[in-house]
């Protein structure tokens, strides 16, 4: 479904900025960035080298419970707060909805792909993975760009930043356990800057210091093998 401008009836509310929501777009960059590059690192893959199959099926794996969680942490609290809050938006939120519920199918399909890949690393177990790629990536260049031109506006003046920080929260707690390294370093390279203004924005100093010392060399380590270099 196509995005559409604001109506006049869905006019920002008044008053003062409730929150920022500018993390929506944050972690957009990082969906757009990982699953654009899917169907190139799966093509990178050796016909029956499981290892390096292993290796990019976990990625794709880890990227799809971060787009359900932060999909399911939507339609929990983020559609009822607006249709509460923002009646006026409530078109928007409707179209939202269904295009979740049609890059639900997409990444669907994907999970139940990934496994015989991952233990064949065969080209003919490749393809569905292949394919629920690009209806992922397809669903994603409507969905997006939609959410971000029509709702995160309304958010701003409608969310406050402890329910920002509990959507943050959400997401973080689907990161599976060893993968911090890798998807905060993933989470960096989709930013336009590198990740400087984000790590400056959502990291504490030791946190930065961290990701200096220990971070930045465990995720190229992860990126050298993801690579199949």
């Amino acid at each position: 479904m196509p995005a559409t401008p604001l109506p006049p009836s869905g006019d920002l509310p008044g008053g003062p900025k409730t929150c920022d929501a500018s993390g929506m777009a944050e972690i957009h960059r990082l969906f757009r960035r990982g699953f654009g590059e899917g169907p190139d690192l799966v093509r990178r893959v050796s016909e029956g080298d499981t290892g390096h199959a292993e290796v990019v099926a976990t990625q794709l794996e880890t990227l799809s419970l971060g787009l359900h969680a932060h999909h399911e942490g939507e339609d929990e609290r983020l559609w009822p707060a607006l249709d509460e809050r923002a009646p006026s938006c409530a078109a928007h939120v409707e179209r939202m909805k269904a295009q979740h519920a049609e890059l639900l199918v997409h990444l669907t399909a994907l999970d139940r792909a990934l496994p015989a890949w991952r233990a064949s690393a065969k080209a003919t177990d490749a393809e569905p993975v292949l394919s629920a790629l690009a209806g992922v990536n397809e669903a994603m260049a409507v969905h997006l760009p939609d959410e971000e031109t029509n709702i995160v506006p309304v958010m701003e003046y409608t969310i406050t930043e402890p329910e920002i920080e509990w959507f943050a929260e959400h997401g973080r707690k689907a990161i599976p356990k060893g993968q911090t390294w890798q998807q905060l370093g993933e989470i960096l390279a989709a930013q336009p800057d590198g990740g400087d203004e984000w790590l400056h924005k959502h990291m504490p100093a030791p946190g930065r210091l961290a990701w200096r010392l220990i971070g930045r060399r465990a995720y190229a380590k992860h990126r050298s093998a993801l690579e199949g270099r």
